[in-house]
């Protein structure tokens, strides 16, 4: 057993992967070609076509009544009727536009407060950043669903955006002290007192210097309070809140629920909506799943690292281990 230290060629470090690999080799491309991250994105961009021109490819109006009761799918009702004969695939159709505006909608203003109060406090000292820290604090102890219950019975006519909106409102906080970690950790980087010795503006190194670096943890939060966004609309349609569009996912389990549909033996009224809440939950995962594996090499490698050496071999290692490459010697 031999450990040479000079034929390596790159450092066992979780960064240094991204000098390994062909000449040339952009990194911007690496997300695209992450398996995991292309199907997300591409379902979820389905959805939001879906979401787009459903009420117009829509074959029936999704309210409308028909003396179809209660049928099971077939070549004129693709996914069956309801006991009132309306059309359920038109419902999944119409539907899907109140899902993805509750969910991309609160995952904006959710970001958007997560960068600047998290990113601020992380990199103001004193009163100011401690009061921004203390204020997530207390948003992170509100309860975002009675919340939403009360203010959406009392604004009964908000509709989708109200939702929205506060469910923005209330889930931001756990984003924010994230940012502020990570932001304390980069505040005293080198390239960060270079820029304030220069004198550059607070505000400037903050929008060049740090939020570029944490590009990656804002989607990723982006994607999780989506999610979160999505299971909080359709949790309270089915439970009966009425400040939402007339159909969205959640309201056709809610009447297949309160009309029995399971005990029927009408299982498509409720299968679509729920495969629908399933794909897209998935499509969500998937994409947070490829963003963590473009972040973290550790992840994109399954715990191990690439290394190159002089000689022109390569081997894998786990990083964190110093390398040991076993060489045999002549006559053994």
């Amino acid at each position: 057993m031999t450990v040479p230290t000079t034929d390596l060629a790159v450092v066992a470090d979780p960064t240094a992967e991204s000098l390994v690999g062909p000449p040339g080799k952009r990194r911007r491309f690496r997300f695209i070609a992450n398996g995991k991250a292309a199907v997300g994105i591409a379902v979820l961009g389905f959805f939001i076509l879906i979401a787009i021109i459903g009420e117009w490819i829509a074959p029936f109006d999704p309210s409308a009544r028909s003396n179809d009761l209660l049928e099971s799918p077939s070549s004129k009702h693709w996914f069956g009727t309801t006991h009132l004969g309306q059309d359920i695939f038109s419902q999944v159709l119409v539907g899907t536009r109140g899902v993805m505006l509750v969910g991309l909608t609160a995952g904006v203003v959710a970001t958007l407060l997560a960068i600047l109060v998290g990113v601020t406090s992380g990199y103001l000292s004193g009163f100011a950043g401690e009061g921004l820290s203390a204020l997530s604090n207390v948003f992170l102890v509100i309860p975002a669903l009675p919340l939403i219950i009360i203010v959406g019975s009392a604004v009964s006519s908000g509709g989708d955006y109200v939702v929205a909106v506060i469910i923005g409102l209330t889930s931001w906080a756990w984003g924010a002290r994230i940012l502020r970690a990570q932001t304390l950790s980069l505040r005293r980087r080198d390239y960060v007192e270079a820029s304030r010795a220069s004198g550059e503006s607070t505000w400037r190194i903050i929008m060049f210097e740090i939020l570029p670096n944490l590009s990656a943890v804002i989607a990723s939060g982006f994607v999780g309070t989506v999610i979160f966004a999505v299971m909080s609309e359709i949790t309270l349609a089915f439970v009966g809140v009425s400040s939402f569009s007339n159909w969205n996912w959640g309201t056709i389990l809610f009447w297949a629920q309160s009309q029995q549909a399971l005990a029927q033996g009408a299982w498509w009224w409720f299968v679509p909506a729920g495969l629908a809440i399933a794909i897209l939950g998935t499509a969500l995962s998937l994409l947070n799943f490829g963003i963590d594996e473009f972040v973290s090499p550790r992840l994109r490698g399954n715990g191990k690292t690439k290394i190159k050496t002089f000689d022109g071999h390569t081997v894998r290692m786990r990083v964190g281990f110093t390398p040991v490459l076993s060489q045999k010697e002549d006559g053994r």
